[in-house]
């Protein structure tokens, strides 16, 4: 069988060469200059622009983009189709189109005052344009908070000692914002104070696992249930049971309620902190990979325990008799890759925090080769476990902790330690992501009200309101939709966008100056518009329409759902289209005519243009 270690030395060597390489390329490429004052510091507000450290903006920006997806559904690829296929969309596609993606749309960002890609595209375009990819954006980030809530619900169920922990970890957040930013105390003893509590969180969630409801836990047989083994009628099983219900709608109320603090109050301090847990879990399962394979040993061999490949239609693994390879396995693995959602982080959040233009290539780019590294992580952690269980996010979630529970044995950590700290590692990539997502929903909002006119306005402007609304149409999609579909839309959606971020790149480029070239993001552009559009209508015609719904034995919640899933994907296929003839019109009417470019410094045109 074959060594996960080549996996990983493939994907450090493609990694390392493409940031070195491409990566100063497209700093240059973009004219990336010190001199230039950010946003952050130009609107600095204490609210939302706030100048952050690169170290603290990397954590945050690394934490919020490298959700559950990354680990999901290179795992849950590996399992339909072979691990070849998998690794090789990864280690290939990432470099050259996610890590893109991510620092095109913080330059673009960076010259257009922190804006949205929404903001960014109505430049060009209108503001038509600008509505229709705000309100694709918004209902991805609908999808990107309903499908993380469930998987950190099913998380803490599997691990409780990581819903232990987690709970802590958010706590000492909340004490170090306030330690940074109200009472100035220094930040280097501050990160040496709180990191060391945050890695304590792991001893006491070994310790003190809890649940919400249940009566038996096979990953923590001492597990404390505070609220008895039945639940009471409102608490919701989504298809698994009430422990996973409950914490999915606490994780929802956490999200609204985090969503609408200050930045420097949690989400500044808890992402700094939460990514040193992640750094640990990544880089340390990678190294523990390179001193298992030459060095020491591990509890099992570090072999691949499932098969390459199992064939262009998929395995037995599969949710569905046929799942294509093409286009299924580009929207299966989503995030390793590249990621819609990073665009809406990038120009949501991140433009607003970054000190130094040139600390975009590091954090853009840089961060996103980052979660690659992640979907590498987890495909190690699968090809260790192999297959146990049902596919899908049934074998995903508890293998990529039980897998990497074996690989950590290398440093003589035992894997009942190791094994909870992997799922308290995806439990704060997810925890920051989910809130992070409801946080941008409503920056879009904000922007497609405006200045408020009207009452109706004003209600849709308020942060609250509007985040309560993202929180419940959550909620209500996974009450009635079905894992697989829900995730696949999720990932089809969610590459879509990225598409359309990429479009939204080319236009500023092709903008920008007339000499620029197009290739580095017209190529990716072209791909992704194809794969995904193609993608999502398989999903509502073959596998919703045809297989859930006419083939199947549908209830009136599976007929609501299946009818509410191809209804968006249908809207988003129709918005997306719309959105890439109006961005070709304008690349080309730039290139046809004039001499001078529309924006001569990159940033936004001026009003004489």
């Amino acid at each position: 069988m074959a060594g996960v270690i080549w996996i990983v030395a493939l994907v450090l060597v493609l990694f390392s060469v493409a940031y070195v390489g491409y990566g100063r390329y497209l700093q240059q490429f973009v004219n990336l200059d010190d001199s230039r004052e950010t946003p952050a510091h130009k609107y600095q507000d204490g609210q939302e622009y706030v100048p952050a450290k690169k170290p603290v903006l990397l954590g945050h920006h690394y934490s919020s983009i490298a959700g559950g997806a990354p680990i999901v559904g290179p795992i849950t690829a590996a399992l339909v189709w072979g691990w070849v296929p998998a690794v090789l969309w990864v280690a290939i596609g990432n470099p050259l189109l996610g890590a893109v993606h991510d620092f095109v749309s913080l330059s673009s960002s960076l010259r257009h005052e922190g804006k949205s890609i929404g903001y960014i595209i109505g430049e060009y375009v209108g503001e038509r344009g600008k509505n229709m990819l705000l309100w694709f954006a918004f209902l991805l980030t609908i999808l990107v908070v309903a499908v993380f809530a469930l998987v950190i619900g099913i998380v803490f169920d599997g691990y409780p000692q990581a819903a232990t922990a987690s709970m802590l970890y958010v706590g000492l957040a909340f004490v170090f914002g306030f330690w940074l930013y109200q009472l100035n105390l220094p930040f280097s003893v501050g990160t040496v104070v709180f990191v060391a509590g945050i890695f304590a969180t792991v001893w006491v969630g070994i310790q003190y696992p809890i649940a919400l409801f249940g009566s038996s836990f096979e990953n923590a047989p001492d597990t404390i249930v505070l609220f008895g083994e039945t639940a009471p009628w409102f608490v919701p099983e989504l298809g698994f049971n009430a422990n996973v219900g409950a914490w999915v709608l606490v994780m929802l109320v956490y999200g609204g309620l985090a969503s609408v603090l200050p930045v420097w109050m949690l989400l500044q301090p808890r992402d700094y902190l939460s990514s040193f847990l992640l750094y640990t879990g990544v880089g340390g399962a990678l190294l523990a990979v390179i001193a298992g394979t030459f060095i020491t040993s591990t509890s099992e061999p570090l072999t691949f325990q499932i098969d390459a490949w199992y064939g262009v239609l998929g395995s037995d693994n599969a949710s569905y008799e046929l799942m294509p390879l093409f286009p299924l396995l580009f929207i299966t693995i989503a995030c390793g890759t590249i990621s819609g959602f990073h665009s809406l982080v990038s120009s949501g959040t991140t433009a607003k925090q970054l000190d130094k233009e040139t600390d975009a290539r590091l954090i853009g780019y840089g961060g996103m080769l980052g979660e690659g590294l992640l979907a590498t992580v987890a495909l190690c952690t699968i090809g260790v476990a192999g297959i146990a269980g049902a596919g899908g996010i049934g074998t995903a979630l508890p293998n990529f902790a039980t897998g990497g529970g074996v690989i950590l044995t290398a440093f003589g950590l035992p894997e009942s330690y190791g094994a909870p700290f992997m799922a308290l590692v995806l439990a704060s990539f997810l925890l920051t992501s989910m809130d992070t997502a409801v946080r941008l929903s409503r920056y879009m909002v904000e922007e497609l009200v405006g200045t408020p006119q009207t009452s109706i306005e004003e209600y849709g402007a308020n942060r609250y309101v509007n985040t309560s609304i993202v929180v419940i149409a959550a909620f209500l999609l996974l009450g009635t939709g079905s894992w697989e579909d829900l995730w696949l839309l999720f990932g089809g959606a969610n590459q879509l966008l990225a598409g359309l971020a990429l479009l939204t790149g080319t236009v500023w480029l092709a903008n920008w100056d007339r000499s620029k070239q197009l290739m580095s993001t017209g190529v990716p552009l072209a791909l992704m518009a194809v794969v995904t559009i193609i993608g999502l209508l398989w999903v509502a015609f073959y596998q919703v329409l045809y297989s859930r719904l006419l083939m199947g034995d549908p209830t009136i919640w599976t007929w609501i759902a299946g009818g509410g899933q191809i209804v968006i994907n249908l809207t988003l296929i129709g918005l997306a289209l719309s959105l890439l003839r109006m961005g070709y019109g304008n690349i080309k009417s730039s290139r046809g005519f004039g001499e001078e470019p529309v924006a001569a410094d990159g940033g936004e045109p001026s009003e004489d243009d």
